[in-house]
C-alpha cells in the first residue's frame, strides 16, 4: 500500500503521529505539531487518505484506515508510535490501537467517542443529515464549512480559529468527506476499551457538543491506564486551546517512561 502524504517536524528515535478529524487535514496541524512534539520527538500528521495529497482509499473503512497508518508508520522508519487522534481522528487510533497493539506506544484521544451507535438509528440520520445534508441539496463544501464549524468552538471561539477551519474543510473532496462521514457512523470499539493495555491520555472540551466530556470521562474509565483532562473549549480543543493541549501532550509523553505498558500480541 502506498502510505498517506504527511508533514513532520523534529528529529529523534521517538515518533508521535496527529491524526485529524472528519473537516481536517495536515495543514491544519503545521502550527500544533511543533508545539506538541517535544525534543528527541518526530512529529508527524497525516493527510487522512482521500483527504490533501493522499489518494482515496476503496472500501473506506476503519480496518483500511489503520492498515493506511500502518504505511505510514512503516515509511517512516517507526516501530512503535504515539498516536494523536483528533475527533475522527481519535477514533482511527482507537481502532489502529485495538488491532494492531504493539505498534502503539501510547494514545491521546481528543473530543472523540468509542462509538456511534447503531448506523441506521434516528441519532446517526440525524447526524448525517446535518453534516451531509446540504451538500445533497446542491451546497459546496465551503457553504457547508461555513455552516458547521462556528458551532463546533466553544463560547467566544477565536474568529482566526473558525476562519482556518472553514478554510481548511472547503478544501476536502466532497466524496472523501462523505466516505469519512458514512464510516463514522458505524464506528463502534467500545469492546475493545478494556483491553487496550498502552497510557492513554483522554483529552474533552467542556464546551463540546459533538464529542461530550460525560462520554469521553467514561471512555477514560474503560481504559485501564488512561487519565482524562478537559480543556475549556468545544470540538476544536488542539486549535482552541493550543498551549494548554500541547502542555497536556508534552506532559503525558514525558511519563511514558514510567508508565506500566503489557502488549498483547
Amino acid at each position: 500500500m502506498t502510505p498517506p502524504r504527511w508533514i513532520e517536524t523534529g528529529r529523534g528515535s521517538h515518533g508521535l503521529v496527529f491524526l485529524h478529524g472528519v473537516s481536517g487535514g495536515a495543514l491544519g496541524a503545521a502550527d500544533l505539531l511543533p508545539r506538541i512534539t517535544p525534543p528527541g520527538w518526530r512529529g508527524l500528521a497525516w493527510d487522512m487518505p482521500g483527504y490533501g495529497g493522499s489518494a482515496p482509499l476503496e472500501p473506506f473503512d476503519f480496518d483500511g484506515l489503520a492498515a493506511a497508518l500502518l504505511a505510514l508508520i512503516d515509511a517512516a522508519g517507526f516501530d512503535q508510535v504515539v498516536l494523536v487522534g483528533h475527533s475522527m481522528g481519535g477514533m482511527v487510533a482507537l481502532h489502529t490501537a485495538a488491532a494492531f497493539p504493539n505498534r502503539v506506544s501510547g494514545l491521546v484521544l481528543a473530543c472523540c467517542t468509542p462509538a456511534f451507535g447503531a448506523r441506521g438509528g434516528p441519532q446517526q440520520q440525524a447526524f448525517l443529515a446535518r453534516r451531509v445534508g446540504p451538500l445533497d441539496d446542491g451546497a459546496s463544501m465551503r457553504e457547508l464549512a461555513v455552516e458547521l464549524i462556528p458551532t463546533m468552538v466553544g463560547p467566544g471561539g477565536d474568529p482566526q480559529v473558525v476562519g482556518d477551519a472553514v478554510d481548511l474543510m472547503a478544501a476536502i473532496p466532497p466524496a472523501s468527506y462523505r466516505a469519512a462521514m458514512r464510516a463514522v457512523v458505524g464506528f463502534d470499539q467500545r469492546a475493545a476499551l478494556s483491553g487496550l493495555t498502552m497510557p492513554a491520555l483522554v483529552l474533552a472540551g467542556t464546551h463540546d457538543s459533538v464529542s461530550q466530556p460525560l462520554v469521553l470521562r467514561r471512555m477514560a474509565e474503560r481504559i485501564p491506564h488512561a487519565c482524562y483532562r478537559e480543556l475549556d473549549a468545544g470540538h476544536l480543543a488542539p486549535f482552541e486551546e493550543p498551549e494548554a493541549f500541547a502542555e497536556a501532550v508534552q506532559a503525558f509523553l514525558a511519563g511514558l517512561d514510567n508508565a506500566p505498558v503489557t502488549f498483547v500480541l
